[in-house]
């Protein structure tokens, strides 16, 4: 699929939380092609610091007219993106790497923790909506109540069953949101998930003892997002080496050596 550079207009910047922004950028090339699991690599500056890129998975996609990002405020470049307003200017290069496979017809999982929950509204989007398709059940982790209250409630709009942990106990389950999933399994023919890799860790592996299929959206830093720095490189099955932004970054989880 071809990659574009645009210089995205932003529409929208609205505060989720203290800490969580949501971009609306117009970027029409991109947004026309994009799919499911899809990321692209957003400047974080207009000078030479901070240098290089971040990558931003696709949080939605409207009309092949406009997409949607979420940002979490860490360091500099973060920051300088939940300060943008609308009418500035923001170079994009995207869509990049392999998405989801949401093609099946039987009962799926989403489980996203974290920042890692932003390519899964758009995954749940896509889902197949038919009579003969089954339910869709989404676990949803984060740190605070804050940053999850608005998220949850979107995925319900697409017909998905929400349960939600918080690690403060401030909504849903009081611990971790893999603490949800063997619960779910018996019932579920895939599992989609993103998030911090230990969590992903518990998810692949319990897919794996159930035998139940499993495609995970791996986080990395990047220098490129193209496959040229080979910066994201991690392990893979049969004593080889994939890079996230090329391979990835969804994988299935056989495809992962999740404890090198």
């Amino acid at each position: 699929m071809r990659e574009y550079q645009e210089n995205s207009i932003v529409q929208a910047v609205d505060r989720l939380s203290d800490s969580l922004h949501r971009l609306t950028l117009f970027a029409p090339q991109i947004a026309a092609v994009a799919r499911p699991g899809q990321f692209v690599m957003a400047s974080c500056g207009t000078t030479l610091d901070p240098l290089l890129r971040r990558p931003f998975s696709i949080h939605q996609s409207f009309a092949d007219v406009a997409l949607q990002i979420l940002v979490k405020v860490i360091g500099r470049g973060t920051r300088y993106l939940s300060e943008l307003r609308p009418g500035a200017e923001l170079s994009l290069i995207g869509p990049l790497g392999r998405g989801f496979h949401a093609t099946t017809t039987g009962s799926v999982c989403l489980i996203g923790g974290g920042i890692g929950i932003a390519p899964l509204l758009f995954l749940a989007s896509h889902l197949p909506t038919s009579p003969e398709c089954s339910a869709c059940t989404v676990l949803l982790g984060s740190q605070t109540k804050a940053d999850l209250i608005v998220l949850s409630e979107e995925f319900i709009q697409f017909g998905c069953q929400v349960h939600t942990a918080t690690d403060d106990g401030s909504l849903g389950h009081h611990g971790y949101i893999s603490n949800l999933l063997p619960a779910v399994l018996p019932g579920v023919e895939k599992v989609f998930t993103c998030g911090p890799h230990a969590m992903m860790t518990t998810v692949a592996g319990l897919c794996l003892e159930a035998d139940i299929a499993c495609e995970a959206s791996l986080e990395a830093h990047m220098a490129c997002g193209l496959g040229a720095c080979l910066g994201c490189a991690i392990h893979g099955s049969g004593n080889t080496y994939k890079h996230v932004c090329k391979h990835g970054p969804v994988f299935d989880a056989r495809e992962i050596i999740w404890n090198p």
